[in-house]
């Protein structure tokens, strides 16, 4: 499939989605956010891809915020528009994806790019990678999901601080709260998330989809996690990976996994 704002590529299980908008900080307009639905649908429903990676063109931002010309002109019920069709779209439907998604942050993630990234499963970030939500100083608010992710991951103190300061923070400082995974150089940020990615390769994806399904399922208002997860547990042992993993082991051999 042609895109004319992201690349796609797939290697050795992994799909990876670079947003390429360069000269614009891989800012997203709606075009963009079109694109990145197509794409993450595509590989989630492309049965040799088994992890998907994010990252953004260049060395200077993953994505450095929402195209602010698009909707500086917006009314209040345009503006609500925007934001329910970006997280339907987008980002909702990311965290959602029973294929795993992998952020890999280089430089600036801002706005609707650190929303992006907080909508990916984890997040690894080059030693470089600024952070942060800096809507209010627009005179807006995070319309991506920000409000919401931001807290789940770091705590609501430390997320009402981020954004009602505007601020960023480096790589470092979100690892320690949390935001990140891990961090590295930017010349290794991919060759990092992709090693990731191969370790989550050897297990079920059976059971990494399930295990999305539970671990959402905690963050979800009026959804009983553990209720969730007990339905999920049980699905796993009428899958086929369930009767491979389990004879690989009682057989003390290697699994291979068929993924149904």
């Amino acid at each position: 499939m042609s895109y004319n704002n992201i690349l796609s590529s797939f290697k050795n299980g992994i799909t990876t989605i670079t947003i390429n908008r360069p000269k614009k900080l891989n800012a997203l307009n709606k075009a963009t956010i079109s694109e990145l639905h197509e794409a993450f649908n595509a590989a989630n429903i492309h049965k040799e891809t088994q992890v998907i990676i994010v990252t953004g063109s260049g060395e200077k931002a993953f994505v450095a915020g929402a195209d602010i010309s698009e909707f500086a002109n917006f009314s209040g019920e345009e503006g609500a528009e925007l934001a329910q069709k970006g997280q339907d779209l987008l980002f909702n439907f990311i965290e959602n994806l029973n294929t795993p998604v992998i952020a890999a942050v280089n430089g600036f993630a801002l706005g609707g790019g650190l929303e992006l990234a907080m909508a990916c499963h984890f997040r690894v970030a080059s030693d470089n990678a600024k952070m942060g939500l800096p809507e209010v100083s627009l005179g807006v608010i995070p319309g991506y999901g920000g409000t919401q992710r931001l807290p789940q991951l770091i705590g609501k103190g430390r997320a009402m601080e981020m954004i009602m300061t505007a601020g960023m923070i480096d790589a470092n400082k979100a690892l320690n709260y949390g935001l990140v995974n891990h961090v590295t150089t930017q010349e290794e940020l991919l060759n990092l998330s992709e090693s990731i990615g191969l370790k989550v390769m050897r297990n079920s994806p059976v059971a990494i989809g399930k295990a999305i399904e539970a671990v959402n399922a905690g963050f979800k208002s009026g959804v009983n996690g553990f209720t969730k997860e007990i339905a999920s547990f049980g699905a796993c042992f009428d899958s086929d990976d369930f009767k491979e993993g389990t004879t690989a082991f009682l057989e003390k051999r290697k699994a291979n996994f068929p993924g149904k």
